[in-house]
């Protein structure tokens, strides 16, 4: 099927040539669809062999209660840090945990949460920031709402625009704001920014935050200043060597991820740039090991084991209601000597 490791609900609406909503109504027992619909649905879900929503019933009779949480990359620290949380909730609570990364890739997303639909997990946890894609949201959400009728629990981490669903949201905007007012009162005026990819909603309010305060207080961040590249340390490696390529005037870089910084300050080392003395360097996220770097990095910390705790806190007690709860968590800035006053 494509490469793809589930069939999905949008495969078996595209093989039927009808919609998702027809596709999920069909599939889910609803009236509301034409005969000749629902029998183009349910060929098309026979022939891909489509397994469609674990109903009530099953997710009751399930021989063992599992949480299926699907993050973009576990071996990043970021997400390793929010899954221990989610681990520590779920033992506590004798729920065994399914671990996938997606990569950021928005299909294989979807094509898990398919899986766990079908594996019958009694909750499904995403851990990793939504898409500005309205295909996915409606993709995704085929998938989730019949899931949740049926019993299933959803909580996320991060903004996911469109999602209904419980949320633990890290304040990604205040921080980046938090963190420009910081630097501008060190004196920098001059900023560069090493951002992931802009269809991720955290890179939207991470940079948006910290591009909206450098605003209200007189400074302006270029299109030039800001160099986008994977969300990893080589990511943030080759966007850092890029920078310096074009010519680096920035006393201070901000790369959106501490991972990503990572890559940047190797990378301003092989150039010769001293951190702090040349350039200051800051971060997102603070992950344990940006405490141990030389020099150690400034950045936003936020409350990582906990986003994932709260969350599966979340699934466990189970939302009955017709409104879906959201959880804010606040970032603080940590200065470190990775930035220093100008000069």
């Amino acid at each position: 099927m494509n490469g793809r490791p589930h069939v999905t609900l949008e495969d078996v609406a595209r093989a039927a040539e009808v919609s998702l909503a027809t596709a999920s109504r069909a599939l889910n027992g609803t009236t509301k669809v034409r005969s000749d619909l629902r029998e183009r649905v349910v060929a098309a879900a026979e022939k891909l062999a489509y397994t469609p929503n674990a109903h009530a019933q099953a997710l009751a009779g399930a021989s063992h209660r599992t949480v299926g949480v699907i993050c973009h990359d576990v071996s990043d620290p970021y997400f390793a840090a929010v899954a221990r949380g989610i681990m520590r909730v779920a033992g506590d609570n004798g729920l065994l945990v399914m671990l996938a990364s997606t990569f950021r890739d928005p299909q294989k997303e979807i094509a898990y949460v398919s899986m766990l639909r079908a594996q019958r997990a009694s909750a499904i946890l995403l851990i990793g920031s939504g898409f500005e894609d309205k295909a996915w949201e409606r993709a995704l959400a085929a998938e989730l709402d019949p899931y949740r009728r049926g019993g299933g629990q959803v909580a996320v981490v991060s903004r996911h625009r469109s999602l209904r669903v419980d949320t633990v949201q890290p304040e990604n905007r205040e921080g980046a704001a938090k963190l420009a007012k910081a630097l501008l009162e060190q004196g920098h005026r001059r900023f560069a920014v090493l951002t992931g990819p802009k269809e991720l909603t955290t890179v939207v309010d991470r940079l948006g935050g910290f591009r909206d305060e450098l605003a209200a207080h007189g400074v302006e961040l270029r299109d030039s200043d800001i160099v986008e590249g994977p969300f990893t340390r080589d990511g943030g490696y080759d966007a850092m060597r890029r920078l310096l390529t074009d010519g680096l005037d920035a006393t201070c870089v901000f790369a959106v991820t501490d991972v990503m910084a990572i890559g940047a300050l190797t990378a301003l080392r092989e150039s010769g740039r001293s951190v702090p003395g040349d350039v200051s360097l800051a971060g997102f996220d603070d992950i344990p090991v940006v405490r141990d770097l030389d020099p150690p990095l400034t950045t936003v910390a936020l409350p990582l084991e906990e986003l994932g705790a709260k969350a599966m806190e979340l699934a466990v007690k189970g939302n009955r209601g017709s409104r879906s709860r959201i959880l804010r968590l606040a970032g603080e800035v940590v200065l470190r000597s990775s930035t220093a006053a100008v000069k």
